[in-house]
């Protein structure tokens, strides 16, 4: 018996389409014909197995009216809704209802108990169904993780494949509040040594507030579109805007950038894009990294090892330069690899190295780096769900930086980060879910 499930669904269920919703209550205001006791549970298998599912919801309904509720009768509501949905003559708006009913109450039973392999197999099934395939992938991919019978892993293989073959539109909205204790990741040191005829002395640094703290907000939007050119070729083309805005205008940001080119779907669980992007971001003179502008090529590969790790791969060449400082301008180069593995139905760890280079008009800003990440997210009893990340970044500049470091010594910079998030699935607001995230970020560098 599930309290806490009874009461969710039931405001989830008031939460329903208006109209949608009163068709299915007027269906359900009457009984299934010669009924003459109470319905049960067995009452609805039956219904269902002769796949009168609209007559079975009338059933079920009803037994999820009680003060606490078995998690039976919520996950055969489920099975009923998405079969009901799936019925000739149905119309767009109570199929888009019925689906969401399966949803709220496949999705309640995994907030209590996020091991059931079976729901959350149905709740994947929800999603492709209702189009959203990148919460279907996602649940699908924790279901291959509970190692399920060679015979649901290969469906869940064809829905996979399905979903990768019919992507169309994605589409991407937030926003988040930034309380930062520096902004502009200055560094807090207030004295520096310069030599001058072989000794070094002590300068005061001239800086109102060598760091700054305050509370910024962060909103970005993006989309993509895949025009199917042949059965394993699509066109690629989208873009986003992203904008970070801060008491103070010397540390706003906005980006905006944009794709285009082909993607091609080699084989089952491999596939390959190549795309002409762009950049332009304008930010404010607290920054360390002016307003600038790229263009260049990148190339994207995704390949599934097995039913729980997955391969992704990234090079990019890009061509920056600044809107005012030319002795920056010049090419850029980056590489990444990495790796997801689904270790149970409930924990997912990610890895990924990397290395980048650049190489402006003046020696001194040219670097290498390389970084490594880790992190890893966990789905726990009751809703939550915990994640964090560690990364790693080493960057190392051709030329002297003289006089912040000794003459002839190059810069060499270690910046380390570590990332805690929170969230609770139980909780959503029109369909977002709100998390808590932290950061901290601390680079060391032998330059003052």
């Amino acid at each position: 018996m599930i309290p806490l499930l009874r009461v969710l669904t039931a405001i989830a269920l008031l939460l329903l389409p208006g109209p949608a919703l009163g068709a299915t209550q007027e269906a359900s205001s009457t009984p299934a014909q010669g009924a003459t006791a109470p319905f049960t549970l067995g009452d609805a298998k039956v219904l269902m197995r002769a796949g009168r599912f609209q007559d079975a919801l009338r059933v079920l309904r009803p037994l999820a009216a009680g003060e606490t509720v078995d998690a039976p009768v919520l996950f055969h509501i489920g099975l009923a809704a998405m079969g009901a949905s799936q019925e000739p003559g149905i119309s767009e708006e109570v199929r888009g209802a019925l689906l969401e009913e399966a949803i709220v109450v496949l999705h309640t039973m995994l907030v209590a108990q996020p091991r059931l392999i079976r729901v959350r197999l149905e709740l994947a099934r929800a999603f492709f169904l209702k189009g959203e395939d990148k919460l279907a992938r996602r649940h699908f991919e924790f279901v291959l993780a509970g190692k399920p019978p060679a015979g649901v892993a290969l469906n869940v293989n064809r829905f996979l494949n399905q979903m990768r073959a019919r992507k169309r539109w994605s589409l991407s909205v937030g926003a988040s509040l930034l309380p930062d204790t520096n902004i502009g990741a200055g560094s807090d040191e207030r004295i520096i040594y310069i030599p001058v005829g072989g000794v070094p002395l002590p300068f005061r640094r001239d800086a109102e507030e060598l760091t700054t703290s305050g509370v910024g907000v962060s909103a970005w939007i993006g989309g993509e579109y895949q025009y199917p050119l042949h059965e394993r070729w699509r066109l690629r083309a989208g873009g986003d805007v992203r904008r970070r805005e801060h008491r103070t205008s010397e540390f706003d940001r906005t980006t905006l950038s944009g794709h285009l080119g082909p993607r091609w779907l080699i084989g089952r669980g491999s596939e390959a894009s190549l795309l002409l992007t762009g950049l332009h971001e304008w930010t404010g003179a607290g920054l360390e990294q002016p307003s600038h502008h790229d263009i260049g090529l990148r190339v994207e590969g995704r390949h599934r090892l097995s039913f729980r790790t997955t391969l992704n791969a990234r090079a990019s060449w890009h061509r920056r330069e600044y809107d005012e400082q030319d002795n920056r301008d010049g090419p850029l180069v980056d590489m990444s690899v990495g790796a997801g593995w689904v270790a149970s139905p409930t924990l997912r760890i990610d890895a990924s190295l990397g290395w980048s280079r650049e190489r402006p008009e003046t020696e001194r800003f040219r670097s290498s780096s390389r970084r490594a990440q880790l992190g890893a997210t966990a789905a726990l009893p009751w809703g939550f769900t915990l994640g964090g990340s560690g990364a790693l970044r080493w960057t190392e500049y051709d030329a002297a930086w003289f006089p912040f470091t000794e003459p002839e010594e190059a810069r060499r910079d270690l910046t380390r980060t570590l990332r805690l998030f929170a969230h609770n699935r139980a909780l959503t607001l029109e369909g977002f879910s709100p998390q808590l995230s932290v950061t901290q970020e601390v680079r060391s560098t032998n330059a003052q």
